[in-house]
């Protein structure tokens, strides 16, 4: 899985909607009930995979300055890819800090 996708991913399982407890389903919501994983964990793995993409560009940058390539075109394609990721990686990253400023701005 690539890092766009791990955190494309990630973003749409924080994000799912979770049913609302009503009189037509007649579900009470579980107070002991633990979430499968938390956004701390959502995140981390996110930057993890995006490191790990990371790692794979610098080994593919080194056999093509060796001249050990074999496909310039997947080459590139990779760099391309784990460019993208970290970019987004960034903005949302950058999204959080804001909202947190926003959150510690906020008058109680």
């Amino acid at each position: 899985m690539s890092g766009i996708d791990a955190i494309t991913a990630a973003a749409s399982a924080a994000t799912a909607q979770v049913p609302i407890p009503g009189p037509e389903t007649g579900a009470v919501p579980d107070a002991g009930a633990q979430p499968s994983a938390s956004f701390g964990q959502f995140v981390g793995d996110g930057v993890e995979q995006v490191n790990q993409a990371l790692l794979a560009s610098q080994s593919d940058l080194q056999s093509l300055a060796l001249g050990n390539a074999q496909n310039l075109h997947q080459i590139m394609m990779r760099l391309e890819e784990t460019r993208l990721s970290f970019e987004l990686m960034m903005q949302v990253r950058s999204r959080v800090l804001e909202a947190y400023q926003d959150v510690m701005k906020m008058q109680i």
